[in-house]
């Protein structure tokens, strides 16, 4: 009798068994996908700090969690018995700013967003606050507030010389 493994070797079951592992290393679990190679499987989990948290992971926090998802894989049978390489990284600067959470960790950062509706168009500034209401930025033109009915997804800019009179000792 062969057993079938494609109900548990799906993104969803994987999502389902490591969203508590990840949670309970006190971050987000962005993402899982699983990518036939040969015959093992590379199942890449991208990880993210908490709601409101700025800064970034460090090197320590993304192994930490590794290991713990490594182990719950392990454990369990979700994947079927099959071989896997475990890939397990941050969503990365080019990741779009869809979410609350996402734009909340932006605080400070440079940003480039696309207005939907009636101002459309593209803003680029500083993100200064985020609260129920949406976002603000801060532009050239002056500290502007964005609804969050009219934010299409934003993205960070990456400079290589950064004005760092406005941002703090925190990244």
């Amino acid at each position: 009798m062969v057993r079938s493994t494609v109900a548990h070797s799906t993104p969803e079951g994987v999502t389902a068994l490591l969203d508590p592992v990840v949670n309970g290393a006190g971050l987000v679990l962005e993402g899982v996908t699983i990518t036939p190679a040969g015959k093992r499987r590379v199942v890449r989990v991208v990880v993210d700090l908490q709601d409101d948290e700025a800064g970034s992971l460090d090197l320590d926090q993304v192994a930490e969690v590794a290991r713990a998802v490594s182990d719950a894989l392990d454990a369990s049978d979700v994947l079927g018995g099959h071989p896997y390489v475990l890939e397990v990284s941050t969503p990365g600067v080019d990741r779009p700013l869809t979410e609350r959470r996402h734009w909340s960790r932006a605080r400070r950062r440079l940003v480039s967003v696309t207005l939907l509706g009636a101002g459309a168009g593209e803003v680029t500034g500083r993100v200064t606050a985020v609260d129920d209401e949406g976002v603000v930025l801060s532009t050239d033109d002056g500290e502007r507030a964005l609804a969050w009915a009219s934010l299409g997804a934003g993205r960070v800019q990456v400079g290589f010389r950064r004005d760092t009179d406005d941002l703090g000792e925190e990244d």
